[in-house]
């Protein structure tokens, strides 16, 4: 027979949904928000020729400028005041959980809970403050040097864009911890989200045109096309996956009264890192290749030569790609889960894996476990990112149909279904609720 939960999720369905004015309240305001976004990767940075911009950036979009002008959503191509992103919030967070594993007045306050959870964020948020002005000021001086870029170069241009680009970013950050707060999903991933979404529409325009055009075969689109099917059912499914591990808990006394042994499982994701491999593997690779487009004329020839060698779609390229992959998600997973801590949390509430004895085994085992299903994983991210960087190398299908953006894209829509699962699901519950009081009020 199902459960209650089950009974209820059963239940769940457009009219269901249409009574939950608060999550409608929830939905509209995230999406008010995300076009506040969308609006402003469209205003430019002052002082910018457009036209000597556009020709500077497709002379340096394979780089590490195309990555990030993918997930801003096309405003670095604009050059708008939101060209930054969230990158910076984002890199801030990583650097301080990094940083919470190796030192320990960090991982004390990590420990302290929310109070030491709110001195952490205000860390991360000095942190985005310090990376953005110093993305911002790069961008400045990289602006300036191309050519005709810039109308009025000089100090007052550099002062006004550092200023501006890390303004945009701090807006963004806010903008992200109120669409956590009150609307729906995560709001810093729904603003990659958005970014990268915004171009689909035109990567597969320009990709139809190709095949019009004769430069690109039918074939190889409905190929292109099968493929993305294939590559979201493996996200979905692996992103679900989970290895169990069976906690028992023994019979204990309270009072005069006996309590049953219970059992739970202690789930380990398949792909603890989710979406940070990749994206550090990419950034990484593509800055040799940025560092040579920008100093063309002046730069060293061994930049070159190595820029060349690790082009998009090479096979040097690949093999690193692919290598760093593996080494991120080790390296990530080992810092946000630690068998140590867990086995000793399991350890003072009682509960113990059956056949491994608490402590330093339990903790040994869980390692273990967990070493093979990042293995696992870590062999997940590498297909998934690297089968479509062999299509887009061999057919020239446009960036965004790469396995890091359809990650992105995969988990963020899984989550934020979710969560609205979630808000329906309590909605339903305190209808129950509510008919229960009437239902006992009558008696």
């Amino acid at each position: 027979m199902a459960s209650a939960a089950e009974q209820l999720a059963s239940n769940l369905n457009l009219g269901a949904f249409a009574k939950a004015e608060a999550l409608k309240k929830r939905i509209w305001f995230t999406l008010g928000a995300l076009l506040v976004y969308r609006l402003g990767t469209y205003i430019p940075l002052p002082g910018i020729n457009p036209e000597a911009l556009a020709q500077a950036f497709n002379n340096n979009q394979n780089g590490l400028l195309g990555m990030f002008n993918m997930f801003a959503g096309g405003a670095v191509g604009r050059m708008a005041i939101l060209a930054l992103g969230i990158m910076p919030y984002i890199s801030a967070s990583i650097i301080l959980q990094l940083l919470t594993s190796v030192i320990p007045t960090l991982d004390s306050l990590k420990k302290e809970g929310e109070s030491g959870r709110k001195i952490i964020n205000q860390y991360t948020r000095y942190g985005t403050v310090a990376l953005a002005a110093l993305q911002a000021y790069g961008i400045a001086v990289g602006l300036e040097g191309s050519t005709n870029v810039v109308v009025n170069p000089g100090a007052f241009f550099i002062l006004s864009t550092v200023v501006t680009l890390t303004g945009g970013t701090m807006f963004l950050m806010w903008l992200g911890e109120q669409i956590t707060s009150r609307g729906i999903g995560n709001g810093i991933s729904l603003i990659i989200f958005a970014g990268i979404v915004a171009n689909l529409p035109h990567a597969i325009s320009g990709t139809l045109e190709l095949g019009r055009e004769g430069a690109l075969s039918t074939f190889i689109i409905l190929a292109v096309a099968i493929v993305a099917i294939l590559v979201i059912a493996v996200i979905v499914f692996v992103e679900r996956a989970q290895r169990r591990l069976l906690i028992q808990y023994p019979k204990r006394q309270v009072g005069n009264r006996v309590f049953q042994g219970d059992s739970s499982h202690l789930p380990l994701k398949l792909n603890t890192s989710g979406v940070i491999p990749p994206i550090f593997a990419s950034s990484l690779l593509l800055l040799p290749v940025t560092l040579a487009n920008f100093s063309a004329k002046n730069g060293p020839n061994w930049l070159t030569e190595i820029a060349t060698l690790l082009g998009h779609g090479t096979p040097l390229y690949m093999l690193f790609y692919g290598g760093m992959i593996v080494f991120f998600a080790f390296f990530y997973t080992a810092v946000v889960f630690n068998p140590t801590d867990t086995a000793d949390n399991l350890k003072k509430h009682g509960g113990f894996i059956p056949g491994i004895r608490p402590g330093t085994k339990t903790a040994e085992y869980i390692d273990y476990v967990l070493t093979r299903v990042t293995a696992v994983g870590a062999i997940y991210l590498v297909a998934v990112c690297l089968l479509p960087e062999f299509l887009i190398s061999a057919t020239g299908v446009p960036f965004y149909f790469g396995g890091t953006s359809l990650l992105i894209v995969v988990s963020v829509t899984m989550d934020t279904v979710a969560q609205i699962q979630g808000h329906l699901l309590a909605h339903q519950y305190e209808g129950l609720v509510k008919k229960a009081k009437l239902k006992g009020r009558a008696r």
